[in-house]
């Protein structure tokens, strides 16, 4: 279950204010006029006058995180605020991404545990892994979140529409058989798994379906080598399945520091998962209740499950963007300026729809942007050069910052610390499994530009370094830090001596 801390920040507007004399009062809707500067800026045509008698202050479409957020800050600053919605609350990461994926994780993980135990003296008996029993709890908690979803947007004032809504202009939106008008709309649509076309695509699953499958697998073959695919290989490896990863590329995960894409893909294969790499898909074929896979260079695999991972689209198309003017960028995501403005005024888009970071925080802050740049007169924008973000494969991968790749080519005094070492734990297991950590310096400026992890609680420890590197810590601040000893995470702060400089190569 969720804390009550961080259900409050994905869920709860932090605007807690009384509820001004724009809000929506019970016998119907008052105008409200445009407060911020940004607004009057995008509002400069002619025949488009400064306060009109709209339906809505903000109609968001889209209820996932960033949609979600948007909304309840709007109305928390007295906008009146509609949100629709036809699949359902709380979008993908809610429903089938990153907390049904994290549980699932855990899930996972008690194969390890309960060997691990026999070295300190827990003698477990049998354990049987049960599937009904994950994926049904698993579906309860998802339940409960929506419905939480629902009485928050519900208690805040935001009427939920749950259908489909289609611009029909760029101050009008038809939901279902209703045309409903809004001064600002906010398109907040995500994204969707994405199928790539070959022989047979139609006998594998997504994502979206790998959380309620009937039946677990006994063997599966994973197409992809992005976050999804290797978190899901360390899934169903872990839950007992024989797994295999295959990718086009000669390494996965593009775009994280090559030194832990290495170190984790060492780890990956040591727990059993079979990575094939420089390895294309030619086409899937149903044999029976098995699945016969084909690849480019000839060789076939039998398996029971195949599963895509390849990427996401933004989820663009039928929206009536088109028929708004809302221009369409490379892949259906879709152009906004650092203010999430469309080439459309009072067209706004935010989250995994346009061309930033596909992460639910990120979405999350920039809703916050908006609602604070539409009705309380500021200028947000999100800074995506210091986001953490954390891999939840096994073990995990935490990260903030650059990787070293993109360091080396912006900061010619670089100095990179780095260290790998079997954690505490498994010195009694012997569990031959390894953590990685590196800090990159500015060697001009002592200052730390990154850290990036591989190893257990990655993602918690990597949280609390996004603030010290936020903040603009110096490697001399981290050498100054007492380290919290026994634990791994102190060897952020002990690590004296760089292994290398950019200047000595």
């Amino acid at each position: 279950m969720l804390t009550e801390s961080v259900m409050r920040y994905y869920l709860l507007s932090p605007v807690s204010r009384p509820r001004s004399r724009h809000q929506a009062e019970p016998h119907g809707p008052k105008p409200l006029e445009p407060r911020n500067r940004l607004a009057h800026e995008s509002c400069g045509h002619g025949d488009h006058p400064a306060v009109r008698n709209y339906d809505y202050d903000l109609f968001v479409i889209g209820a996932g995180s960033g949609g979600v957020r948007a909304a309840r800050v709007a109305a928390g600053f007295g906008a009146r605020v509609g949100i629709a919605e036809e699949r359902y609350l709380g979008g993908t990461c809610v429903n089938v991404g990153c907390v049904p994926k994290k549980l699932f994780v855990y899930g996972a993980h008690f194969a390890e545990d309960f060997d691990d135990a026999r070295a300190y003296g827990w003698d477990v008996g049998g354990a049987d892994f049960h599937w009904p029993t994950l994926r049904d709890n698993k579906t309860r908690e998802i339940e409960r979140l929506n419905g939480i979803y629902h009485g928050l947007l519900d208690g805040a004032g935001v009427e939920i529409l749950a259908e489909r809504a289609v611009l029909t202009g760029p101050h009008r939106v038809r939901v279902g058989d209703r045309t409903l008008t809004a001064e600002n709309i906010l398109v907040a649509t995500g994204s969707w798994p994405v199928v790539p076309p070959f022989p047979g695509n139609e006998h594998v699953i997504t994502s979206n379906e790998a959380f309620y499958l009937d039946q677990f697998p006994e063997r599966v073959l994973i197409i992809g080598g992005g976050y999804i695919a290797v978190e899901f290989a360390g899934i169903y490896a872990g839950l007992g399945a024989q797994v295999w990863l295959a990718y086009r590329g000669e390494l996965f995960l593009r775009g994280f520091d090559g030194g832990i894409r290495r170190f984790v893909a060492d780890e990956i294969r040591s727990k059993g998962v079979e990575l094939r790499f420089d390895t294309r898909i030619h086409g899937v074929e149903r044999r029976g209740s098995e699945l016969r896979c084909r690849f480019e260079d000839g060789r076939h695999l039998d398996v029971d499950l195949v599963m895509v991972a390849t990427g996401r689209s933004p989820v663009s198309g039928g929206l009536g963007l088109e028929a708004a003017g809302v221009n369409l960028g490379d892949g259906g995501s879709i152009p906004v300026d650092r203010y999430y403005r469309t080439n459309v005024p009072h067209i706004y888009a935010i989250g995994d729809v346009i061309d930033r970071l596909q992460l639910t925080p990120v979405a999350i802050a920039e809703g916050m942007c908006v609602a604070h740049n539409l009705f309380n007169d500021e200028s947000r924008s999100v800074d995506y050069g210091k986001v953490p973000t954390a891999i939840f494969c096994q073990p995990n991968i935490g990260t903030v910052g650059p990787t070293e790749e993109e360091a080396r080519r912006k900061h010619p005094h670089l100095a990179v610390y780095e260290s790998s070492f079997k954690p505490m734990k498994h010195t009694l297991t012997g569990r031959g499994e390894r953590t990685m950590m590196k800090l990159l310096v500015d060697g001009e400026d002592d200052r730390v530009l990154a850290a990036h992890m591989c190893g257990p609680e990655a993602g918690e420890i990597i949280q609390g370094l996004g603030v010290a590197i936020t903040a603009g810590a110096t490697k001399g601040d981290f050498d100054a830090t007492i380290g919290i000893h026994p634990t791994a995470a102190e060897e952020f702060v002990t690590m004296r001596d760089p292994i290398r400089r950019l200047e000595d190569q």
